[in-house]
């Protein structure tokens, strides 16, 4: 097994406590991981490092998690993201939402989000970054 690629892991939310929780159940697997408490704080970690996979809650202070997840998307389209939340209550994506999956906070399993992470890593979204032809350049 010293051939397995060790994944880094951006975990993004502002309760300290889901924050500790992830990263001990993700080191658990292997993963590294890199923690930020909210979408300012993430790009930061993302100036320093490129992770593979980014997991990130929407309802944060000081910038959401769409608006962190709208500039990922922007600026890095190559991360898969997972999207988790406790405020959107639905089995679909909540709108304007830039995530390859979305979770709700409490509603998965462990072993459904692991399978997730496993299905984003080995077979990453095809995505080109795209320039936005609605605005005038």
């Amino acid at each position: 097994m010293a051939d397995a690629p060790t994944y880094q892991i951006l975990c993004v939310d502002d309760e300290p406590s889901v924050r500790e929780s992830s990263r001990l159940v993700l080191e658990s697997e292997g993963y590294k991981v890199i923690t930020a408490e909210d979408g300012i704080d993430a790009l930061n970690r993302l100036a320093e490092s490129i992770p593979h996979l980014i997991i990130s809650d929407l309802r944060m202070p000081n910038m959401s998690g769409f608006e962190f997840l709208a500039i990922v998307r922007e600026k890095f389209p190559e991360i898969p993201v997972i999207a988790i939340s406790g405020q959107y209550v639905s089995e679909t994506f909540p709108e304007g939402l830039h995530a390859d999956v979305f979770l709700q906070k409490g509603g998965h399993s462990i072993k459904e989000l692991f399978a997730h992470i496993k299905q984003l890593l080995e077979n990453p979204p095809s995505r080109k970054q795209e320039q936005d032809t609605r605005v005038a350049g």
